[in-house]
């Protein structure tokens, strides 16, 4: 029988229908998952040998789950993605506040109107996709948000006494029964509010103004926290720990082709953006690279995190970068510029967290600083190393490209040249074509012109060239010829 023809409880008993808590329709329904090799978490990239395989480990074992990592590691869309296992609908009885399975009510206002109606009494179903409730957890948190409180309004407009339990108002955990209940940033609770769930977790009853309700309530719970010796805001209780079946850890992306898939995956763009903007596979492996550099920046604290969103906002601010460079000088379509990647300094600065020494270095100056490293860090990928140490009078790759800027002192790259007058700059010095030539044959046409400004920019970081920043772009000069013009 279809849900749209059962509308009472007698149609309910009649279709066969059997009740089944929350954490069996999750693992009955991975279960499901599992053996069909359909994947249980999609659009969570990275965690398929790591954190997926014990979420899935919690889920058939019943467990509540506690997702322990740094900020930016997926931990919420897990919890998210968690409402798919859900089964597609499940009934309530009509007018519930918490959600109650007609065939086993546990409030007393669906046992009292079960009481009255028998097999009449009113159903209704509920989609899993509104089976999810989320709660930031904050100092402010009370009691009466999560569990309930007595509600004086009720006790007078229906004329009850404070002793009758049905002038309590539930808070958020019971209106969430048979749902998905997360709490973020667990450690935040104050460590009495976490002490109230004890009993919920464990018991299953609550506790409300002096009444002692015993309501089973049915509920997957999902907390998730900072690593504790990174947050001063509190820590999770022991005999709270002691009540989650599962600490999951979780961690950032192993390599840069993977962040790269959840950046493209994550980041807003719209279609005429992408029509007008090329990136270079280069570019967008460098964009990722920085984060990984950052992981290991000594100017960056690395127990507070290098968030995945700094890629996905980075790469958003590098093709606005390029679009607004091109409506500028006029150019329907235009492909990202090294020189670009300073437009996405606001999403670096804004995501890390400085140690000392960093401070002294200044937001902005680290942010270029990791720029530079991920370049230096690709470039021996694509061409000869730079060695540090090189045999005097003997030349090397990259001399002929060294005399040129020697003998024709350089050139200025401004930050908003056209696409017609950026290639002509470049083109102009035929070291770089010679260099591609040789060692990169089978690049892209479209990749060839950013293929040209990294090796600039990587002689500069092995310092072979010198780049001084002028007001309305870059001038690429002779390291020599810079020094003696200081002097």
């Amino acid at each position: 029988m279809k849900i749209e023809n059962i509308n009472t409880l007698g149609e309910l008993k009649a279709s066969g229908y059997e009740s089944k808590s929350i954490k069996d329709e999750l693992r009955n329904n991975l279960r499901d998952r599992i053996k069909s090799g359909k994947p249980a978490f999609e659009g969570v990239h990275g965690f398929e040998n790591t954190v997926i395989p014990e979420m899935e480990r919690a889920i058939l074992s019943r467990h509540n789950i506690n997702l322990l990592g740094l900020r930016g590691q997926a931990k919420t869309r897990l919890a998210r993605k968690m409402v798919d296992l859900l089964d597609e609908y499940i009934p309530f009885v009509t007018g519930s506040e918490i959600n109650d399975d007609p065939l086993n009510p546990i409030s007393r206002f669906a046992k009292d109107l079960i009481a009255i109606n028998g097999d009449a009494t009113p159903i209704s179903w509920l989609h899993r996709s509104e089976r999810f409730s989320e709660k930031l957890a904050t100092p402010d948190v009370t009691v009466a948000d999560l569990i309930g409180d007595v509600d004086p309004i009720k006790a007078a407009n229906l004329k009850l006494s404070y002793a009758d339990d049905r002038v309590i108002h539930f808070g958020m955990i019971p209106r969430a029964n048979r749902c998905i209940f997360v709490i973020n940033e667990l450690p935040d609770l104050q460590a009495r509010i976490q002490v109230a769930l004890f009993n919920i977790l464990q018991e299953g009853d609550i506790q409300i103004r002096g009444f002692k309700l015993r309501m089973p309530l049915d509920m997957q719970f999902i907390f998730t926290a900072n690593p504790e010796d990174y947050t001063n805001r509190g820590s999770i209780v022991t005999p709270l720990k002691d009540r989650i079946g599962s600490q999951i850890l979780t961690h950032y992306p192993e390599t840069v082709k993977i962040a790269r898939t959840i950046t493209e995956q994550e980041a807003r763009l719209d279609a005429v953006q992408n029509d007008m903007v090329h990136v270079p596979s280069l570019a967008r492996d460098l964009l990722e690279q920085i984060s990984f550099e950052a992981r290991d920046s000594e100017y960056i604290d690395n127990k507070s995190g290098v968030s995945a969103r700094l890629s996905i906002t980075a790469f958003e601010n590098l093709l606005s970068t390029a679009e607004r460079r091109a409506l500028k000088s006029g150019d329907d379509k235009t492909t990202v510029r090294l020189s670009d990647f300073m437009g996405i300094i606001p999403s670096i600065t804004g995501k890390v967290e400085l140690v000392y020494e960093g401070e002294q270095e200044g937001a902005a100056a680290v942010a270029q600083n990791l720029l530079g490293s991920a370049i230096h860090t690709f470039f021996p990928g694509y061409f000869p190393k730079i060695e540090k140490l090189e045999k005097p009078n003997e030349p090397t790759e990259y001399t002929d490209l060294i005399e040129w800027f020697f003998a024709e002192s350089g050139f200025e790259l401004l930050d908003d040249a056209s696409d017609e007058e950026y290639e002509r700059i470049l083109g102009a010095i035929v070291p770089l074509e010679i260099l591609i030539k040789k060692y990169q044959p089978e690049l892209a046409k479209e990749d060839r012109l950013f293929m040209k400004e990294f090796i600039l920019w990587a002689l500069v970081e092995y310092n072979k060239l010198s780049k001084d920043r002028i007001s309305e772009g870059y001038q690429f000069k002779d390291i020599y010829g810079s020094y003696i013009s200081k002097l």
